[in-house]
């Protein structure tokens, strides 16, 4: 899911997730995880409201890995030490990542009904399992 939850953004920005249900379905892709790719951009770009928690998930992190992508990209450590005081700093300055919506991450905490520190965590947790194969290993 986390793969093919931008099908369609780059051949169709401006109409992102118009044009992901039916290509998905045709290649095979459970009814479920299509509903979960399209409720990623709920209030954005898609009706569907994030019900079940891979929903929510997705909705939370999409904007999420982006901001700790951002600030591990300014340590030379990279992922590798990066903890989530310093991904809660900058995400307290709205000028860094400016593009990253911080008001979509903060309403998909509230969906999981957890708290923004603990979904930093996991999230720099998962990141840093792909941390080289993200670009974001240390640097050297």
């Amino acid at each position: 899911v986390g793969y093919l939850h931008d099908y369609d953004y780059e051949q169709f920005p401006e109409e992102h997730l118009a044009h992901t249900r039916e290509p998905l379905l045709d290649a095979g892709v459970d009814e479920e995880s299509v509903r979960a790719i399209l409720a990623h951009g709920w209030g954005l770009c898609s009706e569907e409201k994030p019900e079940t928690p891979l929903e929510k998930s997705l909705f939370t992190v999409d904007e999420l890995t982006g901001l700790v992508a951002a600030t591990a990209r300014m340590r030379p450590g990279g992922l590798s030490d990066l903890e989530t005081s310093s991904v809660k700093k900058k995400f307290k300055d709205k000028r860094f990542a400016a593009k990253i919506d911080r008001a979509v991450i903060q309403q998909g905490c509230e969906l999981l009904g957890m708290e923004l520190g603990d979904v930093i965590a996991l999230t720099i947790e998962g990141m840093r399992q792909q941390m080289d194969a993200l670009g974001l290993g240390p640097k050297e």
